[in-house]
C-alpha cells in the first residue's frame, strides 16, 4: 500500500474527518534533504475534524504526529499539516 494511502487510511480510522486529503509533495523536493527516488518522502494535509475543537494548533499537530509516528520514524521526511474543526476558517 503506497504511504499516502497509509496515512489516509490512519487518519480517517483517528478522527472521522468531515474532509481529509493528503498531498505527496516528494516531487517538488527532489535534491533537498530527506527526498528518495520514487517520492513518499514529503506529504501535505488538509483535515476536517470534530476531534480538533478546543485544540490548540500544537495539540493537533501533536495527536496527528502521534497517529502518524510510525510513517514518520520511517520513510516520511516532512509533514505538513493544516487542522481544523468544522467551522473554523483557514
Amino acid at each position: 500500500m503506497a504511504t499516502k494511502d497509509i496515512i489516509t487510511e490512519k487518519l480517517r480510522q483517528a478522527f472521522v474527518p468531515q474532509s481529509l486529503r493528503v498531498e505527496d509533495e516528494s516531487h517538488r523536493h527532489a535534491g533537498h534533504a530527506g527526498h528518495r527516488p520514487g517520492g513518499e518522502t514529503h506529504f501535505r494535509l488538509y483535515i476536517v475534524s470534530e476531534a480538533f475543537r478546543g485544540k490548540s494548533r500544537l495539540e493537533r499537530h501533536r495527536l496527528i504526529n502521534a497517529t502518524l509516528a510510525d510513517e514518520l520514524a520511517g520513510g516520511v521526511h516532512a509533514l505538513a499539516i493544516h487542522a481544523q474543526a468544522p467551522g473554523e476558517s483557514s
